[in-house]
């Protein structure tokens, strides 16, 4: 079965110098909990024979686990301590960890062009900004910022739990309350200004063989009835030459 707990923040909740935070507090989150070092959370899953991983976009951060539906008790536990209680041991060394995923991020230049399209479409915006951060905002970051982040962002009630497999619904909901049950209130706001939508363009030069260009703009909402024909359009102009 597959446990998956997704985490209201993302990069378009970060301002200032905590750009890359949440990315950062991802990486982090396997470095260590209150029950478990950083050791153990990698050897239980290897028992278990089972697979731990996370993202971290612009809306969301998610953990999850796949495991065999007998080892369901355990392996929540693992999960929420990791998100609930890390300790953030070893942070500088995962710093360099980041640096280094920024610094082969950008030396992908069919990547990077994402992030300079977010940014040229949504200016200034918080969701203008690339999800690893930059070098100068994670080289300066504070322990202190960074658990701040956390304790506002990473609250139990604010997150939404998904299983697939074989789960039974009341089980689930009966382990999770039984031990985190008293954890409530809300985490902080997410800003809701709009972008500054506005026509822009920027170009990025590099000693490459290639040229990449990307085209954007103000989209269409989730719940709009126009998305499907969008997704065919989206189909037609980029993705008839795939094979």
């Amino acid at each position: 079965m597959t446990l998956g707990f997704w985490i209201p923040v993302g990069s378009r909740d970060e301002v200032g110098e905590l750009t890359g935070v949440t990315h950062f507090i991802e990486h982090l989150l396997f470095k260590g909990s209150r029950k478990y070092s950083a050791e153990q959370i990698a050897q239980i899953f290897d028992t278990l024979g089972g697979e731990l991983n996370a993202a971290t976009s612009r809306e969301y951060v998610v953990v999850y686990g796949r495991f065999l539906d007998e080892q369901l008790t355990q392996a929540m536990d693992v999960l929420v301590d990791m998100l609930l209680t890390p300790t953030f041991a070893d942070l500088d060394r995962e710093r360099e960890v980041v640096l280094e995923e920024i610094a082969m991020y950008e030396d992908s230049p069919q990547d990077l062009i994402h992030d300079v399209l977010a940014e040229t479409v949504f200016g200034t915006h918080p969701l203008g900004h690339p999800v690893l951060g930059s070098r100068e905002t994670i080289a300066r970051m504070s322990e202190e910022r960074i658990r701040a982040y956390h304790r506002r962002h990473f609250r139990f009630s604010d997150m939404v739990v998904a299983a697939a497999g074989n789960i039974d619904h009341d089980r689930l909901r009966e382990l999770l309350l039984a031990e985190h049950g008293d954890r409530d209130g809300v985490g902080a706001a997410r800003q809701t200004v709009p972008p500054d939508f506005a026509p822009r363009r920027a170009f990025l030069a590099k000693e490459t063989e290639q040229m990449h260009v990307c085209l954007g703009g103000e989209g269409l909402a989730r719940n709009d009835p126009r998305r499907f024909v969008l997704s065919v359009l989206d189909s037609l102009l980029g993705g008839s030459l795939r094979i």
